[in-house]
């Protein structure tokens, strides 16, 4: 049997104050001054009343890199913040790129139970650029894959990539791109800029990023498919965006928390915990991704959660492990960077962290609007506490934060997961 929960004076997307009343796993009934017999209560006073939020790009790392995280640490660390649904990139140990390796990962996220697990699936086989993957034995296994990548390489070989767009519109799928250039960034290190020539560091160019992204979108609007483009970093990839969608093209993209605040200035202090790909970029690029992100030219805020074992980061800056974790952290540096800079609002973020990201991810039961009938996704926010982030307070299994010791707002206060919560007052149930 159930447990009928009453949110009461909860602040639905930052507007007035209202109660939530779920039952059997959805909400059964949106107003003021609910009861229910046998309910518990949840006092939401202050509190900010989301759609649970929803990750396109997570690396949960299992199979094969147990050692920086798990399907279960990894769903830990997403419940604690907010989110009710990710989906677990491909470059794992053995490659999620057959139907057997992404329903071994969608059953351990089942069996975890703290979110909504949904695998993508490799565009090519080893994520190797080669050879295309089983596209479709994936879309039609247990799982049902709908979006594809071979994330952390880049598909560059123009045939290779109309071919797997071709592909997936058979079965309303996605080819989510990691757009890098590989001859342009061989040895790269960081952004190509001032800040390389001073740190005497190899520059990773915005052009390596940008030409493939303007090849894809034209590839796109040929053939007719859905293309998704990762972690979009430069102020030229969202020009190349934007004049995409206004010709038409089946286009998205995302933007991550940490190039929406970080720029290639923290590379200053040598500290690998600020390498990552694509790189972070300018002072401009940031002012460009964040207003791209708020006119909707960037759809989407996605993690790129990228745990590493602490002798994969604290080690020399040339050898070290590219990416950062951010499940955590990233309605936070979303508040700081957007919502307080009144770039968006409550609704805007529940549109590029929840609704949007699971109609690109084709996740029915996910991004669905607090409303009677739907299920019971929610996540309860406090927008008003300032804390310093304290990596060794965090649930994932990594503790590579580019934030340890930086003050960001709010708090994730409760995630309810189909009406069942997995966080409550702030901690793990």
């Amino acid at each position: 049997m159930s447990t009928v929960y009453v949110i009461r004076n909860a602040r639905v997307l930052g507007g007035d104050p209202a109660d939530i009343l779920v039952r059997d796993g959805e909400i059964a009934e949106v107003g003021r001054d609910l009861s229910a017999a046998g309910a518990q209560v949840v006092d939401a006073t202050g509190l900010v009343a989301l759609p649970g939020l929803v990750d396109l790009h997570t690396h949960l790392r299992e199979p094969g890199r147990e050692d920086a995280e798990t399907v279960e640490t990894g769903t830990k660390a997403a419940a604690m913040g907010g989110y009710t649904a990710v989906h677990a990139m491909a470059n794992t140990d053995p490659v999620a790129d057959t139907a057997g390796v992404v329903e071994q990962v969608w059953r351990l996220g089942r069996e975890a139970g703290y979110c909504d697990v949904q695998p993508v699936g490799a565009v090519t086989v080893g994520i190797r650029g080669q050879q295309l993957a089983e596209l479709g034995a994936m879309a039609d296994s247990a799982a049902r894959v709908r979006v594809f990548s071979d994330d952390g390489h880049c598909v560059s070989d123009a045939v290779i990539m109309r071919r797997a767009l071709e592909y997936v519109k058979a079965f309303d799928g996605v080819v989510a791109q990691h757009a890098q250039e590989p001859r342009l960034t061989e040895g790269a290190q960081m952004n190509e800029g001032e800040m390389s020539a001073r740190l005497g560091m190899t520059g990773w160019p915005a052009v390596a990023e940008e030409a493939i992204i303007a090849r894809d979108v034209l590839l796109a609007q040929h053939v007719g498919a859905r293309l998704h483009v990762c972690h979009v970093s430069t102020a030229g990839s969202v020009e190349i965006i934007r004049w995409a969608k206004s010709k038409g093209a089946p286009v998205t993209a995302e933007v991550t928390p940490h190039h929406l605040l970080l720029t290639d200035s923290c590379a200053q202090s040598y500290d690998p915990i600020y390498k990552v790909n694509p790189p972070l970029r300018t002072a401009d690029d940031v002012t460009a991704l964040r207003h791209a992100l708020a006119d909707g030219t960037i759809d989407v805020v996605a993690t790129d959660h990228a745990p590493h074992p602490v002798e994969a980061k604290e080690t020399e800056w040339n050898v070290a492990a590219m990416g950062m974790i951010g499940l955590e952290t990233a309605l936070s540096v979303v508040q700081h960077a957007m919502v307080d800079t009144d770039l968006l609002d409550w609704a805007g973020v529940a549109e590029r962290m929840s609704f949007a990201p699971a109609r690109i991810g084709r996740l029915n039961g996910q991004g669905r609007p607090l409303e009677a009938g739907s299920p019971a996704n929610i996540t309860l926010y406090d927008p008003s506490p300032r804390r310093a982030v304290d990596p060794s307070a965090m649930t994932s299994k990594s503790r590579n934060t580019p934030y340890a010791g930086m003050e960001l707002p709010g708090r994730v206060v409760a995630t309810f997961l189909r009406g069942r919560p997995t966080v409550l007052e702030g901690k793990l149930q």
